[in-house]
């Protein structure tokens, strides 16, 4: 049976091994390259989907979206929407039915990417309901991610320029990660869900093993959602 914790201290990230994508990453500047990279991910089930915007230091400054990663289990396109805007092919993407879109928080996501083009997404999954529907509490990717896998996600590019004129290696895998870490989660926990072959115990005070002996959480009050890390 698998644990999970109701909530997880960050105390409880220090000592985990450190997740990273390890498939192809595709860089898409164009809307040719788009439209070809549309064609490739039409085909799968599932996929994961981050943003990324260029961070404000600025009261009342906002940057528009700058990047939008869609990930599959082995390659993850990183769409630069800075350079080329929303291209058509990948709105219909978005819009169609046949591929679910998983991600965290994509209230916020979709919510920025309308500035730029509006439409109407179909086939959504947030982490953060599921989450919510178990009995979690950690509604950030980072300590969702350590709790059901006891790995770390690292969050050291996060505020770094998404506009610049070439991304970083550490950008491009930092993207890459979440995108497809959202897609690991979701089957994960849709696999403990239809299975039931999990159990929630209260929050875990060191690294501990997956089946180390804590006091099991009763129900409580719905847990809010709060803004992913």
């Amino acid at each position: 049976m698998t644990t999970l914790f109701e909530q997880t201290e960050k105390t409880f990230l220090a000592g985990l091994p450190t997740e990273r994508f390890g498939g192809r990453i595709v860089v898409v500047q164009s809307e040719n390259e788009a439209g070809r990279a549309v064609e490739a991910l039409c085909r799968e089930k599932s996929v994961g989907i981050d943003t990324e915007t260029r961070p404000s230091f600025r009261r009342g400054v906002e940057h528009n979206v700058a990047l939008l990663q869609v990930s599959t289990s082995d390659i993850c396109f990183l769409f630069r929407l800075n350079l080329m805007g929303l291209p058509q092919s990948l709105v219909d993407f978005l819009c169609s039915p046949a591929t679910q879109k998983i991600g965290l928080s994509l209230k916020d996501d979709f919510h920025r990417l309308h500035r730029l083009t509006p439409f109407k997404e179909q086939a959504c999954v947030d982490l953060q309901t599921i989450a919510a529907a178990m009995g979690i509490r950690d509604m950030s990717l980072q300590k969702l991610y350590a709790n059901v896998f006891r790995k770390r996600i690292s969050k050291s590019a996060q505020l770094s320029n998404w506009e610049a004129d070439v991304l970083s290696e550490k950008q491009l895998y930092y993207a890459a990660t979440d995108a497809y870490t959202c897609l690991r989660l979701y089957e994960r926990l849709d696999a403990l869900r239809r299975t039931g072959d999990y159990r929630i115990l209260r929050a875990p005070t060191s690294c501990a093993a997956p089946d180390s002996a804590q006091q099991a959480a009763p129900g409580g009050p719905k847990p809010k959602k709060s803004r992913k890390e």
